[in-house]
């Protein structure tokens, strides 16, 4: 029966069997050394002259091979104690080996931390560049940092509920990704660039307290810290206001860093709380609604969380000659009723004020979220204030308009991006390196060669036809 390299320590002078990869091997004259990791970690195996046919096989054995080993664990003599890995005072005496698979040389050297690289190379080869120690480690501090949220919203009495992949595309700011109907030709469903109208309707079934880790897509430019694909904590809550979000939030990130990551330094008031700032100030203080408000930006491990509120609730977009929500258009603005927003957007649109938050760190954006409109009335005359005919909005919205219809609470939300936070909190350059298999910079998959062409027939199937540029 397999033992984890990691439990040898817990088997001194018992037979066991490991299952692994050949780290490194070393030749000693009769004496054959490698080093085998597992997921659990790494121990040295020594092959002496006997059994021969062990030895023998031990010569061959090369960088990556897969193999199963087994052997009596002993412990080390106390001046080859290696402290430097939990398995560092004992080692394996083999009598059998299996090799399972051979393996080809890799096109890169797997025990550098990588950065030396080309990252075209590093993505084609995903799957082994995620075999460093480091890359292991951001994707098991990742795990952790998502069950932390999810038992911690969980104690709070929030339901986790998976919302659908396949949506209707509505206007939300980005480029939407769309899917083709085969039964319904000409027809398309929407790839979410977030749960929004779903979460909002859950409120209206009166879950009250939801929440969900999940995949959102935008067709847009990609850069070091976005991809065309990301993961999002979701949360909304019935019955709230701006500030038990953020007090909630302010719980959660606090105690997540201290529990996982407690080599961290925060920059916090002076009663210990997450910094608060109206959008104006920063603006004018930083010329940034995403200030970098560390001490020394040079110190890594100082953490800088400040929530950034007042947003104004409309941005003018010159080339579309129209007003737009600078969140989203279901963000409440601080007017009171519908008269009251018709006639401050008449005024000036510029200086009405909403009920948006952002949550930032270190100068980065983390999450943003906002008191959501519960009043239709008031939710189609901001649809009209940004350009939007009345057919458009039912067209487009109808759905909402209608549940809101049927009793709709006060609800309100946020939403964090967890790659970006991973990122920080593991000093990472780029989003890339926290996400399992991600896109280049470019929005590619070198490693499965996505975006492709697809078959004839498929695109018949779907009544599509490719136009070729002349």
């Amino acid at each position: 029966m397999r033992t984890y390299i990691a439990d040898i320590v817990n088997n001194e002078g018992k037979k066991v069997e490991l299952t692994g990869w050949v780290n490194i091997r070393r030749d000693h004259g009769k004496i054959i050394f490698i080093d085998l990791r597992d997921k659990s970690g790494m121990c040295q195996v020594v092959f002496i002259s006997k059994p021969a046919d062990v030895y023998e096989k031990a010569t061959k054995l090369r960088s990556e091979w897969v193999v199963k080993i087994s052997g009596q664990v002993n412990k080390r003599p106390a001046n080859m104690v290696n402290p430097d890995i939990i398995t560092g005072e004992y080692e394996l005496l083999a009598d059998g080996l299996e090799i399972i698979n051979e393996a080809k040389t890799p096109p890169f050297d797997l025990q550098t931390d990588g950065y030396e690289i080309g990252e075209d190379v590093r993505m084609k080869y995903r799957y082994l560049d995620l075999r460093r120690p480091r890359m292991k480690r951001i994707l098991e501090n990742r795990f952790k940092t998502i069950k932390f949220m999810r038992d911690f919203l969980a104690d709070k009495g929030f339901t986790e509920v998976e919302t659908p992949v396949l949506g209707k595309s509505t206007p939300e700011g980005a480029r939407d990704y769309l899917v083709p109907s085969r039964v319904y030709p000409g027809n398309f469903y929407a790839l979410p660039q977030s749960p929004q109208q779903y979460k909002q309707l859950l409120m209206v079934a009166g879950l009250e307290k939801y929440f969900q880790v999940v995949k959102c897509f935008r067709d847009e430019d990609t850069r070091g810290d976005r991809q065309p694909e990301f993961t999002q904590l979701d949360i909304e809550m019935s019955f709230t206001s701006e500030e038990e979000v953020l007090s909630l939030i302010e719980e959660l990130y606090l105690s997540l860093v201290k529990k996982l990551y407690p080599e961290k330094k925060l920059k916090l008031d002076k009663y210990g709380k997450i910094i608060r700032m109206p959008y104006k100030e920063a603006m004018e203080k930083y010329n940034s609604d995403k200030p970098d408000i560390r001490d020394d930006k040079n110190d890594p491990n100082e953490l800088a969380f400040l929530f950034v509120v007042d947003f104004p609730m409309f941005e003018w977009k010159e080339t579309e000659k129209r007003w737009d929500a600078v969140h989203h258009p279901f963000t409440m603005p601080k007017v009171d009723g519908v008269e009251d927003f018709k006639n401050k957007f008449k005024a000036d649109p510029a200086a009405i004020q909403a009920f948006q938050y952002d949550f930032v760190l270190n100068g980065y954006e983390i999450a943003g979220g906002s008191i959501r409109i519960h009043d239709p009335a008031l939710l189609q005359s901001v649809f009209e204030a940004m350009g939007n005919k009345p057919a458009d909005v039912k067209e487009k919205f109808g759905h909402m308009l209608e549940a809101f219809e049927y009793g709709v609470p006060p609800h309100g939300g946020i939403a964090p991006g967890i790659d970006r936070f991973v990122m920080i909190m593991e000093n990472a350059p780029n989003i890339r390196e926290v996400i399992a298999f991600p896109k280049t910079g470019d929005g590619r998959d070198l490693m499965m060669g996505a975006p492709s062409d697809v078959d004839k027939k498929q695109l018949a199937e779907l009544k599509l036809e490719i136009k070729k540029k002349k």
